[in-house]
Formats: C-alpha cells, structure tokens, sequence
C-alpha cells in the first residue's frame, strides 16, 4: 500500500464533488442528510456527482441515523438501494452497523457485503462505538473488500481518540489492522503533522472542507489546504 496520503471529501451533490476535485481530493464519499450524519444518496444523485467527475467516490450504505440495520424490512430496503446503485455503477462502498449491545452485526455486514460483490469499501465510524474495537476488527479482517477504517479512535472525536488513534497506526499490519486508517470525525489541520508522523495515510473531512458551513459547497480552496497538509507541505 502506497503511503501516500489519500484525502477522502464528502460531496453531497455535483457541485461539491467538481470542488472537492478541483481542491486535490483523491476520493468522495457521497451521502445525503448530513444532519442524519451522512445516509444512501439516490442513485441519481450519485450518478450526477459521477458524470460530474473522474476521481473514485465511496457510497454510503445507511438508511437511518445511527448504527442499526433495523428489522427484516430495513434491511431489504438497504439491499435494493445497493442493488441500485451497483447498476448505476458504483464500485465503492462506505458501511458499518452494530447490534444493541454494540457488537459488529455480522448478520447485517455480511448480507451487504455479499450484494458488494467483491468490491472495495470502509467499515465507518460505527467502530468508534464499538465495546470492543479489536474484537471488531478481527471479526471484520476477513471479510472481502474491506480495505479501510473511518475513525477518530472515539465517537467523541479526534481530540478525544488521538491517542488510540496512534496506538492502532503502531499496530498496522498485525491482524485485523491491515486495513487503510482513515482518520476523520472532528479532525483539524493541526492534528495532521502527528498522525502523518505516525504513519497514518488517509484522512477524511466534510465540514473542515465548508469553512461556510454545512449550507455552502465544498471549498476549493480549503480542499487544497487539506491536500498540501496531508502531503507534508505545510
């Protein structure tokens, strides 16, 4: 796995996915409702942000804020939307769910996974709920695709889960952390240098890319902070 950083960028529609390129962005993770925190876009949404660009994106597989599946009915609806989105193209995915005890619902990843098909995605931020990171990242290691961590080592952020944070980086390699660590969830520019330092290669923002908030695009010029940040330029 090339160090290189990747700079992920969340795009909630064409407008933010053409700056997120333009500022530097390597990939897009593509969601609607961020007040839900990020959930399935339509799939024409994300053909337009497709059509509108050439760099990879990643789909986001959730119906509903938090980190259930739901009942038998949820979860078919999550399957058609997958479905869907496969044949409009999409070869990347974003997921993760846990059960009530806070456990990975295996049950739940497994059928998604099954729909993937083989292809890449990131287990999400549901691990930073997780009662049991490791154990959940030794359940998940083997599971096809899986090729990426979104954490900020604590669902109360970076700041909070920095030290986990560079604990799991020292770890890369060993089973169940193979996988990409890509930190995001409250992360600042001034937390880069440290986590670069430690080896960490992938970094995600969404708000930090809108200095005008949730309401305005994504950033150009803030994206290009970002990507000369990651890259050790600054």
């Amino acid at each position: 796995m090339s160090n290189r950083a990747v700079l992920e960028v969340i795009a909630l529609d064409a407008e933010d996915a053409i700056a997120a390129q333009a500022g530097g962005a390597d990939r897009l993770e593509v969601v609607t409702d961020i007040a839900a925190d990020g959930l399935t876009p339509s799939r024409e949404a994300y053909a337009r942000i497709q059509a509108a660009v050439d760099i990879p994106s990643r789909v986001m597989l959730r119906l509903a804020d938090g980190f259930a599946a739901g009942g038998p009915e949820d979860m078919e609806a999550l399957v058609r939307a997958t479905r869907e989105l496969r044949e409009e193209g999409a070869d990347e995915f974003v997921l993760g769910f846990l059960d009530t005890q806070g456990h990975v619902d295996l049950v739940a990843v497994e059928r998604l996974v099954a729909e993937l098909d083989g292809c890449r995605w990131t287990f999400h931020r549901a691990i930073d709920r997780a009662v049991d990171r490791d154990a959940a990242r030794k359940q998940l290691a083997d599971l096809p695709g899986l090729d990426t961590f979104l954490t900020a080592g604590s669902a109360a952020g970076v700041d909070e889960g920095m030290e986990l944070l560079l604990a799991e980086a020292a770890r890369s390699g060993e089973p169940g952390y193979e996988a990409r660590l890509l930190v995001g969830g409250g992360l600042r520019l001034e937390h880069v240098p440290r986590l670069r330092a430690a080896g960490v290669n992938g970094f995600h923002i969404g708000g930090a890319a809108r200095p005008a908030g949730w309401s305005a695009p994504v950033s150009p010029t803030a994206v290009r902070t970002w990507r000369a940040a990651v890259d050790d330029l600054i």
